[in-house]
């Protein structure tokens, strides 16, 4: 489980590709290391991977064929960073809100709204997403937990802080890019559940 707040973005050195996967070099500070062993969850850009080698500062991830299709980690190269964040730990101050690493879709970003008084994403995912997002409800977005903004049909605005910018890769966003969307586990199961609820009484009648 993750907290949706970013710790640090890492630059990926390497990436190799393999029969089914590609395999990951992420060079992750020092400071972020304490206690990280083989085997332990770790968010890259809002997506839960597994740690498979650590050496030095160096964090090695396999990223299956599956998660590649759904995120927008298929469309990583060396170079570029990653928003990372350590699994969530008992007595952690949550700061955001639970996300379980699970990407659900990918949102494209339409337009960028950047002038000295704010900063602004607007993105647009497949439509029976939209069902999910609501103004002022909570959302994954690469990993960062973040409040949604204005609602419009098909797409839906993020208003970012300098610190949100500052912290994350959200700034290096263009438009076009791909971004990982994880809709909070909660709304979704209220939406789902009111809709099973709707149905059947429709049915009745």
């Amino acid at each position: 489980m993750f907290t949706g707040i970013v710790q640090a973005t890492c630059d990926v050195i390497t990436i190799k590709a393999q029969s089914g996967l590609k395999t990951f070099e992420v060079n992750i500070p020092e400071e972020l290391q304490h206690g990280l062993e083989t085997g332990a969850s770790v968010a890259n850009n809002g997506v839960c991977l597994t740690v498979t080698k650590l050496v030095n500062n160096r964090v090695y991830f396999d990223v299956m064929e599956e998660t590649l299709q759904l995120t927008n980690l298929n469309f990583i190269e060396p170079g570029d960073k990653v928003n990372i964040e350590r699994s969530l730990t008992f007595e952690k101050e949550i700061g955001g809100h639970i996300l379980s690493g699970h990407v659900h879709t990918m949102a494209t970003i339409t337009h960028i709204s950047h002038t000295d008084e704010h900063y602004n994403l607007t993105l647009t995912v497949p439509a029976k997403w939209m069902d999910y997002i609501f103004y002022k409800g909570f959302i994954g977005v690469n990993g960062c937990s973040l409040t949604v903004g204005e609602i419009d049909q098909d797409q839906f605005k993020l208003h970012l802080i300098p610190e949100t910018l500052k912290l994350t890769n959200l700034s290096d966003c263009e438009v076009g890019d791909k971004i990982n969307i994880e809709i909070d586990s909660q709304t979704q199961v209220i939406v789902d559940t009111v809709e099973r609820i709707l149905a059947k009484k429709s049915l009745q009648k």
